[in-house]
């Protein structure tokens, strides 16, 4: 048997790809102070939404993303064969929680904040090759249990270095179909863990950038193509100071991206006006800037064909306090209004 489907050294071309037929995005707080704003289904006023912990928020977060998703498509928990979905939280405890009480047979991935493409690449592949009907992709973060597992209490007030981003409070998910038509998931580019050394966790853009490179740079070859392919090219998590070098790096590999490029860190909060340093970041980034500003510009076909390639920083508590450096993967996903010959 031949892996006809793999493109190149490691894309893969989906024949029948599956579309997106519906999306939903949860956010909080001081993401509905953002430019992107309007394009969000739901604010919540309260970051602890009602509950008593912030990781019970999380959790909630993703049920009424899942459940909205599924109201604006027109279906039920039980037209959705299988669910995808992490978080960055111990044992993906929040979208554990969450699969538990929507019982939708569940698949736990964790790729850090490129968990959002891992989960809408597994899930197109499970459409693709017939295993299903009806998919969805979810993946949250929260702000305060980000916190909490990963840097210091909130309760402390420690002061954040200008390089540092701001984890998304928030959870996108995505239903992928076999009916209906586009937008579709038409190429998948799954990625290697790059790691250049970085071994400061209040820099991830620095540790993910090169990630994004080589992922970028290996799907246009794959497909031998070049940027202008695409109307979008658009990073998960990189912030600003993590896309500046992944454009200095893929010039250095003679990718021009021209003014085709950017990232979803940077897209969603203000720098000027709401102190977020390099930008945004987490599982729920490119989660709710794709269900929100994205889906609705592929929708109204202002964008007929982007590159979404989530980010990931792949480090531990436990990594960190023993010295070692920040591993990072990026994986991508083609998206497209109309399929070609």
């Amino acid at each position: 048997m031949v892996a006809v489907k793999k493109i190149g050294n490691q894309t893969i071309k989906l024949l029948n790809p599956p579309s997106i037929i519906s999306t939903a995005s949860i956010v909080g707080p001081k993401e509905g102070q953002g430019p992107l704003a309007k394009y969000f289904d739901q604010i919540i006023q309260d970051d602890l939404f009602g509950e008593k912990s912030w990781e019970r928020a999380e959790s909630k977060l993703i049920k009424e993303t899942v459940k909205l998703a599924l109201k604006k498509a027109g279906l039920h928990l039980n037209d959705i064969d299988y669910m995808f979905g992490g978080d960055l939280l111990n044992q993906l405890m929040s979208t554990s929680f969450a699969a538990r009480d929507l019982g939708i047979p569940f698949f736990g991935l964790y790729g850090a904040c490129s968990t959002m493409t891992e989960s809408l690449a597994l899930a197109a592949i499970m459409i693709e090759g017939g295993y299903a009907d009806n998919v969805i992709a979810t993946t949250s973060s929260h702000f305060s249990s980000a916190e909490r597992q990963f840097r210091f209490p909130l309760e402390l007030g420690n002061q954040r270095p200008l390089t540092s981003q701001w984890t998304v409070t928030g959870s996108g998910a995505v239903i992928l179909s076999t009916k209906s038509e586009g937008p579709y998931i038409t190429y998948i580019t799954p990625g290697k863990v790059i790691d250049y050394g970085i071994s400061d966790p209040n820099n991830m853009g620095a540790a993910m950038a090169p990630a994004a490179v080589h992922t970028i740079k290996t799907h246009l070859e794959d497909l031998a193509i070049d940027a202008d392919y695409y109307d979008l090219i658009v990073t998960g998590d990189l912030g600003e100071i993590g896309k500046e070098i992944a454009k200095d790096l893929i010039k250095k590999e003679g990718v021009n991206l021209s003014n085709k490029f950017t990232d979803c860190g940077v897209e969603i909060f203000d720098p000027k006006k709401q102190d977020t340093h390099s930008g945004g970041s987490g599982c729920g980034c490119s989660a709710v800037v794709f269900a929100g500003y994205l889906y609705e510009q592929l929708k109204l076909k202002n964008l007929n064909r982007i590159l979404l390639v989530s980010t990931g920083a792949l480090l531990s508590q436990t990594s960190f306090h023993q010295g070692e450096t920040i591993p990072a993967v990026a994986h991508a996903v083609a998206i497209e209004c109309h399929l070609s010959n």
